[in-house]
């Protein structure tokens, strides 16, 4: 993506007024960035420093804390398989092992058409569906070796498109900057509560003499 374009420049600068210090936007920016390349590239982190205040090294630094950020060129669809206790113990390596084979790429890497990259993730806390994976973090379980190959074919096919999104898409729903009430309006509202409130209370005192 290199810098970002102005239609994603106009929607960062809107989550920087989310906050009231604009590094506190270091992750949601890194999240926009991704969602437009999939990963967190260096021109982006480069740009995301100069709207925060920060320097790039802050923003890598913080980005590599999350293993929600992509610092690399991922698939289309990541591909996170658990192997904590509750889905080791319902055949979650046999799924590991399964989804490699099905997805076509090694665990840590990307099929050769670039659609998916498997990953082997720690719990997912949906243990009640185990053994499960993720497909950019959205949840599927309990799996099978059926139930992957049908998996990868609706993915490949369209039949999720409405419930996951490509790489790097954290949410759909975008984050809007609230309307600020005029400061007169407020303190025409706190007056009249204030009237209100006396109100009430000269009525009360009044019934109970």
């Amino acid at each position: 993506m290199g810098r970002f374009k102005q239609q994603i420049l106009t929607e960062a600068l809107e989550i920087v007024k989310l906050y009231p210090e604009a590094k506190s936007a270091t992750i949601p920016l890194c999240h926009l960035a991704q969602s437009v390349d999939g990963y967190l590239t260096k021109d982006a982190i480069d740009h995301i420093a100069e709207l925060t205040g920060t320097t790039p090294a802050e923003v890598y630094g913080t980005a590599s804390f999350y293993d929600m950020i992509q610092l690399h060129p991922v698939g289309r669809y990541v591909i996170g398989v658990c192997t904590n206790i509750a889905c080791m113990l319902q055949g979650g390596y046999e799924l590991l092992e399964e989804a490699e084979g099905t997805f076509g790429a090694a665990v840590g890497e990307t099929s050769p058409d670039g659609l998916f990259t498997v990953e082997e993730v720690e719990c997912l806390a949906t243990c009640d569906r185990a053994p499960c994976l993720h497909v950019n973090y959205r949840y599927f379980g309990p799996l099978n070796a059926e139930g992957v190959a049908k998996l990868k074919e609706d993915l490949i096919g369209g039949q999720l498109e409405s419930k996951v999104p490509v790489h790097g898409v954290l949410s759909r729903v975008k984050r809007q900057t609230p309307e600020l009430i005029p400061m007169d309006e407020v303190d025409n509202l706190r007056a009249s509560e204030d009237a209100s409130k006396a109100e009430r209370t000269s009525a009360q005192g009044g019934s109970n003499a």
